[in-house]
């Protein structure tokens, strides 16, 4: 696949302990992006992090459990990213979604076969 230099940046800020039909909310985002033949998307967990209600969320040594901030993300085009709206607007219930356009220097994949 090949990426114009003109794409969009699309995040999502989620929580970690957020749920998709059982499934960690990050992980049904990312395979269906891949379903859709987005270019690629990328999972981060935050360390600390607040949302819209102001509660603070951290990866204190005593409070490992807490439900820390993971932010999903993924470059590519207009058209496509726009595939993978509905299913975000179904499907995050509460967090973040940003949308910003960014300059592609360069998308290479090896041509190599893993296993």
């Amino acid at each position: 696949m090949k990426l114009p230099e003109e794409g969009l940046l699309l995040r999502i800020f989620i929580g970690e302990t957020d749920r998709y039909k059982g499934k960690p909310l990050y992980e049904q985002i990312v395979l269906t992006a891949r379903g859709l033949n987005l270019a690629g998307a990328t999972v981060t967990r935050g360390i600390m992090g607040f949302g819209a209600a102001s509660r603070v969320h951290t990866a204190k040594l005593l409070r490992l459990s807490e439900d820390l901030p993971v932010v999903v993300e993924l470059v590519d085009t207009e058209e496509n990213l726009n595939k993978l709206l509905p299913f975000l607007d179904e499907v995050v219930g509460e967090g973040l979604i940003t949308l910003e356009k960014v300059r592609v220097i360069k998308y290479r994949h090896s041509n190599k076969d893993t296993m």
